[in-house]
């Protein structure tokens, strides 16, 4: 044995090393070697000083440092020593079993929300500061749609995901380890309330899963849009802002031909907080693989620039908005090139356009925001310049726009000549109408497009009729269109298969 130990090897077993500081020592509130009787409901336990020393002050070391105390003091008057007390309280023995391992320096864990529950209340009400202290860092454990959940907090960290569903509401309940119940009197509570362990019955388990193995940095096939739609309406109920983001139908791609990386996002879809505006740099000019009708010298460059998104989140970089707006909630005057929206895209596209004159220093923008500021320029447009309304938005056709009109697809005939002819200081000139657009009865109407689909970037630039006001240009990206109730009639399905 000598020989081992000189070897530096101990002896077989536990060896402890005095110089060794092996924690903090159970506090001497009781005597360690004393046993102390708890009756809890039916079922009587017998624990020592140092287990119940080893969660102090609680309501049972200082029940029994009173009861020593006494005994001492009787035992000073010469009185009969009457011995320790039995501790009675009415609770769930069962749950002060798990509780009476944790005194004995045993890790417990709940094992679903119920559980959590009655452990939190009892460890409320016996004042055990050190299990209060580590139910309270614990996971989240709640039941929704009937399946049991055990939530670690730290899933919540990423930046949008709290506060969320879970921080807010467990606050009420477990703001504090020192006021779990609100409005009670602790030093008279016989017993604490009831509290319901929580629970969503009204959302899908299954959903709820799946939103979890993503916050846990795991990529999700979505199967299909209803299955997005799932997943984007639980992320808003539970209020995973960061999450929703990365789940919203997007397309990020790097645009070769322009050289900029481009965002394509639905007009519902976009939030404040991610917009912003490129202005242009004085004298820029379009890369040189541009057709020369849409090479541009701006004028004004603290007006004129592209609208940026970057989702709010997620990206840490703005790339060129392309928004896509359906739903048939966009009427084209192809003679004006002015689109007017309707319906719930008409508030957006009005909102987006506010947003945008804030970026420019515009105070006030007329609705619809296609001219922004004051003077001539941002007067209401006169109802004989179009047949749509004057709450509308100017729109531009490139060479590079895709066009696809009552199923086939639409090419102006006079491009680069009169529909495409270029302005010095705007996108395009479109006064004049291509041989393409449809004229009625020696040209007293023009034609209306509905627009099924559309994708478009975003534009902010002096207005050309007055340079001290703005116009939000929209420039057609890719556009599904139909003229007539035929070719929307054609695209009619039968319910019957």
């Amino acid at each position: 044995m000598a020989s081992l130990m000189g070897n530096g090897h101990g002896a077989p077993g536990i060896v402890r090393d005095p110089a060794t500081v092996r924690g903090l020592e159970i506090p001497h509130v009781l005597p360690h070697e004393k046993v102390f009787p708890i009756q809890i409901g039916s079922k009587l336990f017998r624990l020592s000083g140092a287990s119940l020393s080893s969660d102090a002050p609680s309501y049972f070391s200082e029940y029994f440092k009173c009861q020593i105390a006494q005994a001492e003091t009787r035992r000073a008057q010469g009185e009969p020593d009457q011995g320790i007390k039995t501790l009675y309280i009415d609770r769930d023995p069962t749950i002060f079993s798990d509780i009476s391992r944790h005194l004995q320096g045993y890790h417990i864990q709940p094992r679903d929300g119920s559980h959590f529950v009655k452990l939190f209340a009892d460890a409320q009400f016996y004042q055990l500061p050190r299990l209060v202290s580590q139910l309270f860092e614990d996971n989240i454990y709640i039941s929704i749609g009937g399946r049991e959940f055990r939530v670690q907090k730290d899933l919540f960290t990423a930046p949008g995901d709290t506060p969320n569903y879970f921080t807010l509401g467990f606050a009420v309940m477990f703001s504090s380890t020192d006021a779990v119940f609100p409005g009670l009197d602790r030093a008279g509570l016989l017993r604490p309330p009831s509290i319901v362990p929580p629970a969503v019955p009204s959302r899908s388990g299954e959903v709820f899963a799946e939103l979890i193995h993503m916050l846990k940095g795991y990529p999700l096939h979505i199967r299909n849009e209803a299955h997005r739609a799932e997943l984007l309406r639980d992320c808003r109920y539970f209020l995973f802002k960061g999450l929703e983001q990365k789940l919203i139908p997007h397309s990020i791609s790097h645009n070769l031909q322009r050289g900029k990386d481009e965002i394509t996002i639905r007009l519902e879809d976009i939030r404040q907080p991610g917009l912003s505006i490129t202005f242009d740099s004085p004298f820029q000019n379009f890369p040189s693989s541009e057709p020369l009708a849409r090479h541009l010298r701006y004028s004004s460059p603290s007006m004129s620039g592209w609208v940026h998104y970057m989702r709010p989140f997620v990206d840490t970089t703005p790339r060129e908005l392309i928004i896509e707006i359906s739903g048939e909630c966009t009427r084209l005057d192809v003679d004006t090139m002015r689109a007017e929206f309707s319906g719930d895209a008409k508030k957006r596209i009005n909102r987006l356009v506010e947003v945008l004159a804030t970026k420019i220093n515009v105070p006030n923008a007329r609705p619809m925001g296609l001219l922004m500021g004051s003077g001539a320029g941002s007067q209401p447009e006169s109802p004989a310049s179009g047949t749509l309304g004057e709450g509308s938005v100017k729109v531009v056709f490139e060479g590079s726009s895709s066009v696809v009109l009552d199923g086939r697809v639409w090419k102006d005939e006079e491009e680069g000549e009169s529909g495409m002819k270029m302005e010095e200081d705007g996108v395009e000139n479109v006064d004049a109408p291509s041989r393409k657009r449809r004229r009625v009865e020696g040209g007293a109407e023009s034609e209306i497009w509905t627009v099924r689909t559309g994708q478009w970037r975003v534009r902010v630039q002096a207005a050309s009729s007055d340079k001290s006001a703005a116009e939000c240009v929209l420039i057609a990206v890719k556009i599904d269109a139909f003229t007539a109730e035929l070719a929307r009639n054609q695209e009619r399905g039968f319910l019957s298969g």
